[in-house]
């Protein structure tokens, strides 16, 4: 599945905060078992209570709905949201391991292991469990990212326990059968050739990843590469596993129709005889800051020139987080932010300029994505982006921007929690990324104190021409692309 949060990656493409479609995204930041597939209807109707309106329109707060949190002996930590909206339920397992957790040699396993987690344990075989989910009315799914792998099920409200004692038998005992070690291994070296290889999305974000960073893991992408994809083993697979898909290493979700001392009882019963393990090692590699601008030219053949920059910023913890997403809308967000107007309407040299922040756990970066006109230089388009940066940060927004960005910011943060499937994947989300669930009841709170000041003080701060990482596509001929690889 290829489950868009932020941004959505064959690696990274930016797009607005909130905003999960029930479609393939453009391109894929995490890389899942399968394509999305909508939702089902009943889901897509358990909403929360409505969010009320202020007279100019902006949202005003989003209620603080009832979560239970426990945890069983073993480690793993269950958060549960009771909702009887309609008699539908989400469950989520999210594991604390991703892209970042890997090493050379072995780079792509998580996503490979989110496969695995489908072709059978001890109790039931390969392919039982979307078999048996699907013959009862229920839907699953995962995705992989740098950071966190999850899976998840939509079912009736009668299936809970069922879920729980299919996903419990492969936390407890995934089979690795030899013949679908292999066969997966396939699978995930022709989504490598699909989604990378013969993508020039996947391609140019691969290629500044690779550009932007020297130390740290993010430097690959969550596909992995292909040298690594045909030689990871059986038993590189097994130790991953063992060491991340413990319950210590784990959160169990549930959302909808449930009873919560029911929901608690099975959990016990299914998940509290699985063993825990030792801690995983933390990720301790920091990258080191950049001391100057890094270029990489990719020649491709394409029909557009295109630019992709990469500025470091901040881990997702960062107080700047907010005040970078609120610019991200000034200058990428509709057709009446600034980078809109000037590259496309103005200036006529790009078709589209897309761009914001990542949310990662370790320090990530602000990116920006120009689909260069054919006609068109794109070093002009880049001087453009450079210029009306400086002008941000010499002058800043103005009131009018300011309260446009905010309400737009908060009115895809309440979209983005309206339905069980929403709050389960936020709850998830926001529990790996900031270590725990309830920043996402403060995020609004959060927006709304982004002032002018600080928009400006993040657009002088981090823009710097040191800090900057570019790769631009140079449209090339069938021919002359060849004799360049």
């Amino acid at each position: 599945m290829t489950r868009c949060n932020r941004f959505t990656l064959a690696h990274r493409a930016p797009i607005r905060l909130g905003m999960r479609p029930p479609k393939p995204c453009r391109v894929a930041i995490a890389h899942g078992r399968r394509a999305w597939v909508a939702m089902p209807l009943l889901v897509a109707a358990a909403t929360i209570a409505p969010v009320e309106a202020q007279p100019g329109g902006a949202p005003t707060s989003l209620p603080e709905f009832p979560v239970t949190v426990d945890s069983l002996a073993n480690g793993l930590k269950i958060i549960l949201v009771e909702d009887h909206s309609v008699p539908v339920v989400s469950r989520y397992t999210y594991y604390h391991v991703g892209a970042r957790n890997e090493r050379p040699g072995i780079t792509g396993i998580s996503h490979y292991i989110e496969h695995m987690m489908f072709n059978g344990a001890a109790k039931y075989g390969p392919k039982e469990f979307d078999r048996i989910l699907e013959s009862n009315g229920g839907y699953s799914n995962a995705y992989t990212s740098e950071d966190m792998t999850a899976y998840y099920e939509n079912f009736a409200s009668d299936v809970l326990e069922l879920s729980f004692d299919l996903d419990s038998d492969r936390m407890r005992s995934l089979a690795f059968d030899p013949q679908a070690v292999q066969s997966e291994l396939g699978v995930v070296r022709e989504e490598r050739r699909l989604s990378v290889d013969n993508s020039i999305d996947g391609l140019l974000y691969e290629e500044l990843s690779a550009l932007a960073y020297k130390a740290h893991p993010y430097q690959w992408g969550v596909i992995g590469w292909m040298s690594d994809l045909e030689s990871i083993t059986r038993d590189d697979a097994v130790a991953y596993w063992k060491r991340y898909y413990a319950p210590n290493n784990a959160v169990l979700i549930v959302a909808g129709d449930f009873d919560t001392q029911e929901a608690l009882a099975l959990a016990k019963r299914y998940y509290g005889d699985i063993p825990r393990q030792a801690p995983p090692e933390p990720v301790r590699t920091r990258e080191p800051e950049q001391a100057g601008e890094r270029r990489a030219e990719f020649r491709k053949a394409a029909e557009m020139p295109r630019v992709l920059i990469g500025y470091h910023i901040g881990d997702v913890r960062s107080p700047d987080l907010v005040a970078l997403d609120v610019l991200q809308m000034v200058l990428t967000d509709g057709e009446s932010s600034r980078l809109y107007r000037k590259l496309v309407r103005e200036l006529e040299l790009a078709v589209y300029a897309a761009g914001g922040a990542e949310w990662k756990i370790d320090p990530a970066l602000f990116l920006f994505d120009v689909q260069v006109r054919p006609d068109a230089d794109p070093a002009a388009a880049e001087r453009a982006i450079y210029e009306e940066l400086a002008r941000i940060a010499a002058k800043g927004v103005d009131p009018a921007e300011l309260e446009k960005a905010r309400n737009r910011l908060l009115a895809g943060f309440y979209r983005s929690i309206q339905t069980v499937n929403d709050k389960g994947y936020e709850i998830g989300r926001y529990e790996i990324l900031f270590g725990d669930y309830r920043e996402l009841f403060r995020m609004q709170d959060r927006y709304r104190a982004v002032t002018m000041d600080d928009v400006k003080r993040v657009a002088g701060q981090y823009f710097a021409e040191t800090n900057r990482n570019v790769v631009t596509l140079i449209p090339a001929s069938d021919e002359s692309a060849e004799a360049t690889r």
